[in-house]
């Protein structure tokens, strides 16, 4: 009979397939980049050039909002590019908080770009601005940005998410936010064009109100992800339910998860029968080691104590 033992059971031997992942993985967030930071360019220029020619102060700001954009991606890149690096002698449980770190950035850039576009709202209302009539230059532009934007919201969380990326996600928040910023900017110029400017700050101070919203869950999510919060009893539930089917594993002892970045560490005692062999223990703990890592990708790792169950 056994008294106990501790198992670290050993990662398998796929590196091949791990390489590949590992390679189509940069593939997409490279190209996710690119296209971000491409599109966000092109797009800043077009509005700039649409709010300097048709008199529109809302499109300039407009503007301003997406070439912080590309700023944003470029974070998230960084952020996911460092996070996914291999385990070294310095880092031995990985880079994945660098992700998080990455997104309490964007959440914060967000939340300064909400906070600038009801600053510019509430200015115009106290100082009783007049709004310059614009052309009908700036509301296309306004129309092409809100499509453009929502579109790049919609690919680039299609992509966090099959990357498990939470600095995508922010970045597709802030695709998202631009193009609150830009329905704004359309309510306003329209208005105006019709004799209401007074809707202009207005729409501008909704807007930012939206934003912080979006901007405080993108920075919580990300400092609880830094902080060894728990995955949730929803996972820790299904987690479980999940353990107890597997073979020799008698009961759940204890069951811990910790969140690490977007990656989930599990500390596990399960226990067996007492009278088996050392060695099967050991099989049983490995059997649930390997399945758990299957069966949820977002686990990285799982130790594993193994108890006697019929231990008096």
């Amino acid at each position: 009979m056994f008294r106990g033992a501790f198992f670290v059971p050993q990662k398998d031997d796929g590196i091949r397939r791990q390489s590949t992942k590992s390679a189509q993985e940069k593939k997409i967030i490279k190209k996710l980049s690119f296209v971000g930071i491409l599109g966000n360019v092109l797009l800043a220029a077009f509005k700039l050039t649409a709010g300097l020619l048709g008199r529109s102060g809302a499109m300039v700001s407009d503007a301003v909002h997406s070439l912080s954009d590309v700023f944003a991606t470029f974070i998230a890149f960084l952020g996911v590019l460092l996070s996914r690096q291999p385990e070294d002698a310095e880092h031995p449980y990985g880079h994945e908080r660098l992700e998080s770190a990455a997104s309490l950035i964007l959440g914060l850039i967000l939340a300064g770009t909400g906070l600038g576009i009801g600053y510019t709202g509430l200015h115009k209302l106290a100082a009783g601005e007049e709004l310059e009539v614009p052309t009908l230059l700036p509301l296309i532009a306004a129309v092409v940005s809100i499509i453009v934007k929502e579109g790049m919201f919609w690919y680039t969380m299609y992509y966090a998410k099959r990357l498990h990326s939470s600095a995508f996600r922010a970045d597709a928040w802030h695709h998202r936010s631009d193009a609150l910023s830009s329905v704004g900017s359309f309510a306003g110029i329209a208005l105006a064009r019709i004799g209401f400017p007074i809707m202009d700050p207005i729409a501008s101070l909704l807007i930012c109100l939206f934003i912080l919203k979006v901007a405080f869950d993108i920075s919580q999510d990300a400092l609880n992800k830094m902080l060894d919060t728990s995955g949730g009893k929803e996972l820790e539930d299904t987690i479980r339910s999940f353990i107890e089917k597997q073979p020799g594993v008698i009961r759940i002892d204890l069951l811990h998860t910790r969140q690490f970045g977007d990656k989930i560490y599990i500390d596990l005692e399960i226990a067996v029968d007492g009278n088996i062999r050392l060695v099967e223990a050991h099989g049983i703990a490995e059997n649930v080691h390997h399945k758990v890592e299957q069966e949820f990708p977002n686990v990285k790792h799982v130790m594993i104590h193994v108890n006697p169950a019929n231990e008096s």
